[in-house]
């Protein structure tokens, strides 16, 4: 099913009191207001946003984890969700797909399809998965990946593996091209705000320090030997919002830093749903709404130092995630619409890195061959065997790609600018791009144009670090300078681009001479 964005909303007046969340407005940043920026000569900006349904079917495999999973109820749909803004010169294409994760062959043959259709430059385009679990089978490996290996490999692979489906695989694709090449063709001209809300209280950093000196993911609520957190969070909601001439709204980009992993139960695009749901109760019934994924490779709804009990998964959990983002998206919105303009100008970046792979000792991998050879009648502990596979698995793949090649991109859309590494990237490099600038407003983006598992600091890395993001596996490999790598890759391709101006509303009229005559009185006492 596509939709496109072309009816006018109902604005409803619930969302005052359910955004109850500190809002930081953008106009506080902008350092010259820019009404004009639409008379230039030959200025345009028009804007399109569509959607396409690919959810997955109640029995395909699940990723998310490093083993055999399967989808058995569907609770919501997943959708590829695209907004083409154009200024005349070159469209650029955003794209929030509902998946866990897109591999480089996708996004190769996703891009392709969408330039032979609208024009739009592959570079010019940026698909990033939301990194929802309850997904499709869009990985973690792909059909044919380790056919050239042994047969103890392949057997791991695809046999104690989660595997795309080569008919889910065609769906996302084409539905990630329908969904961009429709959005171009609704353009229209538009005026548009980008600025951030804020959603407390509601994300939370999953590594802390411990008493022992090292670091833990999920050490469980209530350990006492917790010391504080390992890293930061973002409780940013970045929002890019497009309107018509007569004031409808056409769609929304949203930028949040939190794992999709509330579960819900079946097929879902998990607390993005409820994302969706607020914001067009506030916008109108077709607004689109394309999620991005922040830099949350340590961020989760799960709140290790919560004194009381309430649920952490779930319907109830993603509700109250996926409410409190699109509240803060919402009201920074309705906010900002008043200083709705051109965003200009568009432009696009990307540079392709080589880093390499950690490689594991001769003396790791035969113990692990050892033990996946054993097979689970040798009762070996199941984490222990898992992990083994996945060392046996790395094996293989670095005899194919040492180095891995690695997408950074930056998309602008006037004073605002999308930053994308295709990692389940820490949230400390997201904050580090956001006060870095030169923008006024950054979007991080994550799990955008490929997946290379988790990238975690340095100092995670380090002496003090450790936990699950740091495990070495087939899809976590990177070397320990990875996340300083990209992240200075992508400070340069922001550098490389010109903030536009901060559109601000236009000046109040001059008084005119007369108050109100219902209010011009003094107190009536008889």
């Amino acid at each position: 099913m596509l939709t496109t964005r072309r009816s006018r909303p109902a604005v409803l007046e619930w969302i005052a009191p359910l955004a109850i969340l500190p809002l930081l407005l953008i106009q506080a940043m902008a350092p010259t207001p820019a009404n004009g920026a639409d008379d230039a000569p030959g200025a345009s900006f028009r804007a399109g946003f569509a959607e396409a349904d690919v959810s997955p079917k109640v029995g395909d495999e699940a990723p998310g984890g490093y083993g055999k999973a399967r989808l058995t109820a569907f609770h919501d749909a997943c959708k590829a969700r695209a907004a083409v803004f154009d200024d005349g010169a070159g469209p650029v294409a955003i794209v929030g797909l509902d998946a866990l994760l897109i591999r480089k062959p996708q996004v190769i043959e996703a891009r392709r399809r969408i330039t032979a259709r609208t024009g739009i430059p592959g570079e010019r385009v940026m698909i990033a998965a939301s990194h929802t679990h309850a997904g499709g089978p869009t990985g973690m490996i792909l059909p044919g990946e380790f056919d050239n290996a042994s047969e103890l490999v392949r057997e791991l692979a695809y046999e104690k593996t989660v595997v795309g489906s080569p008919d889910y695989l065609e769906k996302v694709v084409e539905g990630i091209a329908t969904a961009v090449t429709a959005a171009h063709a609704a353009r229209v001209d538009a005026k548009a705000v980008a600025g951030q809300g804020k959603a407390e209280g509601v994300a939370f950093n999953r590594r802390f320090r411990m008493r022992s000196g090292f670091t833990m993911t999920h050490p469980g609520v209530g350990n006492p030997d917790i010391l504080g957190p390992a890293g930061g969070i973002d409780p940013q909601v970045g929002v890019l919002g497009a309107w018509n001439a007569a004031g409808d709204c056409l769609g929304v980009v949203v930028n949040f830093a939190c794992h999709a992993t509330t579960g819900p139960p079946g097929i879902s695009a998990d607390y993005v749903e409820h994302v969706e749901r607020t914001i067009r109760g506030a916008l109108g019934d077709g607004c689109i709404v394309v999620f991005t994924a922040g830099m949350a490779g340590d961020v989760t709804q799960v709140n290790n130092r919560n004194p009381h009990a309430y649920p952490q998964f779930g319907n109830v959990a993603a509700r109250r995630l996926g409410s409190a983002v699109g509240a803060a998206a919402a009201t920074a919105l309705l906010a900002l619409e008043p200083s709705a303009a051109p965003l200009l100008p568009l432009a696009a970046r990307s540079q392709t890195l080589e880093i390499l792979r950690r490689v594991p000792s001769p003396q790791r991998v035969a113990r692990a061959l050892t033990l996946v050879q054993a097979g689970p009648e040798a009762k070996v502990d199941p984490t222990e065997w898992t992990f083994a596979k996945e060392i046996v698995l790395l094996d293989a793949r670095l005899q194919q790609e040492p180095i891995a090649p690695v997408e950074v991109q930056a998309i602008q859309v006037g004073p605002a600018v999308f930053l994308s590494c295709p990692a389940e990237y820490f949230v400390d490099y997201g904050l580090e791009l956001k006060a870095a600038g030169p923008f006024p407003v950054t979007f991080p983006v994550s799990l955008a144009n490929d997946c290379i598992g988790y990238v975690p600091t340095e100092d995670a890395m380090g002496p003090r670090g450790g936990g699950y993001e740091t495990r070495l596996t087939s899809y976590s490999n990177l070397i320990p300078t990875a996340g300083r790598t990209i992240c200075d890759a992508l400070k340069g391709l922001a550098a490389e681009l010109t903030p536009g101006p901060v559109p601000l509303p236009a000046p109040a009229p001059p008084f005119q001479g007369q108050p109100w005559s219902y209010g011009n009185l003094p107190p009536e006492l008889d």
